[in-house]
Parts: structure tokens; C-alpha cells; sequence
């Protein structure tokens, strides 16, 4: 089994579907950009008063920015191993992250313009990031635990809050803070999961520790992506009754 097929029968990659639809579903990594978005609503639940508009201007300005955008840019900017070999060329890619991208820096920019100067910070510094992290630019002194931590983490929570508020506040660093430490566990989990369905491991362990390896790893990241999504849902209820 080469390499694509292993990146296919990952666990968020639907086992439905024709090859490249599968393929596409697996490239966005929904549950791990559900946890993104999910930063960002609870950062906008945090605000003392909520501009529900603006609560879906930020999940669909994360979505498209890093749910999609980043994600293709990786495919194209990944030095030593491509997530998703040539299912999609270059130039298909290059036409996806741009399209999204450009999308959803004017619909921030919409928001930034008419009331949240403020978060033109987090934009900018995300628009770094996307290219920075994604790219593997100044030869990947961003690609590492810490700046995917910062970057998927800790600024979603912060751009939810700013879009609200066009403020910070300590209670939004606090719970940044947590939300950074959240993603440093799925990105140090994700990335031993990814080498061990590429069959880089110890060939000395036997198959049915590599498979309790493997589900162990699993449930761990289903853990994050699914309380993290439901922590964001229980909020938005629980705003919307109060």
C-alpha cells in the first residue's frame, strides 16, 4: 500500500464516495479544522454581548482561510512528504487556497473597516502564518509545534473575541492560552498518528502494537476535535437562551 492510500483510509477521510471526493474531504481535515472553528465561536461567546453576524463572519472567514486555504497551500508548500501526493495538480491547488483566501480577507476586511479595527492584528498575523507555517518559509523556522499552537489556536480564540468586542481582555488571553495548549496536544498527537499510517515505525513491534498504537492516537484525536466542538455548541446555546 503506497503512501496515498494510507493519507485515504485516515480516520476523518469518509470511506464513501469517488476517490478524488474523498481525497478532497480528507485534504481539508475537517475534524482539526471543526477545533479551529470552534476557537473562534467560543472566543465570541466570551464577549458580553454578542453580534451574531459577526459570529458567522469569523467561522466562515476561518473556514475558508485555514479550514481550505491553508491546507491546499500545504499540499503545495510541503518540503520532504506531500499529505496528498498529485490527486490535485499545483495550479488546481494554487487556485483553491488564493480563491478562499482572497474570500475571506474581504469579508474580514468588511468587518475590520466598518467596526473591529483590531482585528486587522490577528489578520495580518494570520496572513503570516498561512504562508509562513503552510509554505515552510525561512526554511521552516515556522513549521514546528509552537507556531501551529499559536497560529491555530490561540488566535482563532482571540479573533472571535476581537470581532465582538474590538477589545481584549484577560479572561480572552486566559482562555487563548488554553485553547493554544489544545492544539499543541493535536498537532504532537497528529504527527507520530501520520508517520505510523506512512509505516515509518520501529520494525521490531509487532502489528498488533502498531494497531493499539494507531487506535490509541485515534481516540485521542477524536477526543479533542469532538469535545472541542462540543464545548463551542453548548456555548452558543446557552448565549443564545440567556
Amino acid at each position: 500500500m503506497n503512501e496515498e492510500d494510507l493519507r485515504v483510509n485516515e480516520w476523518f477521510v469518509p470511506k464513501f464516495g469517488p476517490l478524488k471526493f474523498r481525497v478532497f474531504m480528507g485534504l481539508l481535515f475537517l475534524p482539526y479544522t471543526g477545533i479551529c472553528v470552534s476557537f473562534t465561536t467560543i472566543g465570541a461567546m466570551l464577549a458580553p454581548a454578542i453580534f451574531w453576524d459577526r459570529v458567522g463572519a469569523i467561522v466562515l472567514i476561518y473556514f475558508l482561510a485555514l479550514g481550505i486555504a491553508a491546507h491546499a497551500l500545504d499540499s503545495i508548500g510541503s518540503k520532504k512528504v506531500k499529505p496528498w501526493g498529485t490527486y490535485f495538480g499545483r495550479k488546481q491547488l494554487w487556485i483553491l487556497s488564493l480563491s478562499t483566501l482572497i474570500s475571506a480577507y474581504a469579508l474580514g476586511i468588511y468587518y475590520m473597516v466598518l467596526y473591529v479595527p483590531l482585528l486587522w492584528v490577528v489578520a495580518i498575523a494570520e496572513g503570516f502564518f498561512v504562508f509562513a507555517y503552510n509554505m515552510e518559509w525561512f526554511n521552516g523556522k515556522f513549521h514546528n509545534n509552537g507556531w501551529f499552537a499559536f497560529s491555530w489556536g490561540s488566535l482563532p480564540l482571540l479573533a472571535g473575541y476581537v470581532i465582538q468586542t474590538n477589545d481584549v481582555s484577560l479572561i480572552a488571553f486566559a482562555v487563548a492560552a488554553a485553547t493554544g495548549f489544545i492544539s499543541y496536544v493535536e498537532i504532537k498527537t497528529s504527527r507520530p498518528y501520520k508517520e505510523l499510517k506512512r509505516g515509518n515505525y520501529d520494525k521490531t513491534l509487532s502489528q498488533e502494537q502498531i494497531v493499539a498504537m494507531i487506535n490509541n492516537y485515534e481516540r485521542i484525536l477524536k477526543s479533542l476535535s469532538g469535545g472541542t466542538i462540543a464545548v463551542a455548541i453548548t456555548l452558543l446555546v446557552l448565549r443564545g437562551i440567556v
